[in-house]
């Protein structure tokens, strides 16, 4: 089982970046998939274009309504157990499951503790699991994964975005998350990378992977709203970010595809 988890500033693309390696991996790896949303905005499955059933944070509240009258006779891990279950979204290329609202403003103990344990019960089914985190550290901070293959830091091609990557680099190393690789990806460049940029690359210490070129039509299908299992094979964005996830697991080199 491998881990792939995305991060970085919001507003860089990181859940359609996540999107397309889940379509990538199931056309051309193995549909043995969990993707996992772990942004309480919740909107991968609308990048995805599937309905979610419930999220975490929604289970945690019945379950905070409930513990004292639960059904059938269950006790409270049995009950958490059908209701982790019933959550999950299960598709002929991958299943899906959301974290949904945190506790309450601010803290994001419990539903990251149930994500932990339900990714710790979950993930030895799979032999991928792509986790779309929050736009800053928060998930990262708490731990919520308990291991990582592979961190993938998203950013634009900015200063700005490149700082951000560098904090989350920085906050890695001081909290010793296991994490096996951690690599930048610069997402909607245009031509080629700006020398400041690269100059800020270099000074932050994260290791630039690869670069996602710009792609109109990626944003025109952004715009109307439509999931990214419809977009072309042979778009730049998607064709894109096949190369990055071949290189990324070595695929090329282990003779595999």
């Amino acid at each position: 089982m491998k881990t792939i988890a995305i991060s970085g500033k919001g507003g860089t693309g990181k859940t359609t970046v996540a999107a397309l390696i889940i379509r990538w991996l199931s056309e051309q790896v193995s549909k043995s998939i969990l993707a996992v949303d772990a942004d309480s905005n919740v909107n991968l499955n609308d990048v995805l274009g599937v309905e979610l059933k419930e999220t975490i944070g929604s289970i945690r509240e019945e379950m905070k309504s409930s513990v004292s009258n639960l059904p059938g006779g269950m006790n409270k891990n049995q009950f958490l157990e059908y209701k982790i279950q019933s959550s999950l979204v299960e598709t002929p290329d991958y299943d899906l499951i959301a974290m949904g609202r945190p506790e309450g403003p601010g803290c994001y103990c419990y539903a990251n503790n149930l994500l932990r344990e339900i990714l710790n019960t979950l993930h030895k089914n799979y032999q991928f699991v792509v986790i779309d985190n929050e736009a800053g550290m928060e998930h990262l901070s708490r731990r919520t994964a308990h291991r990582l293959d592979y961190l993938l830091i998203i950013s634009d091609p900015s200063l700005r975005g490149i700082r951000t990557a560098g904090k989350i680099s920085r906050l890695l190393k001081e909290l010793d998350t296991r994490v096996g690789e951690k690599y930048l990806v610069l997402n909607r460049v245009l031509d080629s990378i700006p020398p400041s940029v690269k100059k800020a690359i270099e000074e932050e210490g994260v290791e630039h992977l690869y670069s996602i070129p710009e792609d109109e039509r990626l944003f025109i299908l952004d715009q109307s709203g439509k999931p990214i299992w419809t977009i072309a094979s042979d778009t730049t964005a998607r064709r894109a970010v096949g190369q990055l996830t071949r290189k990324l697991l070595n695929l090329e080199k282990e003779g595999k595809l």
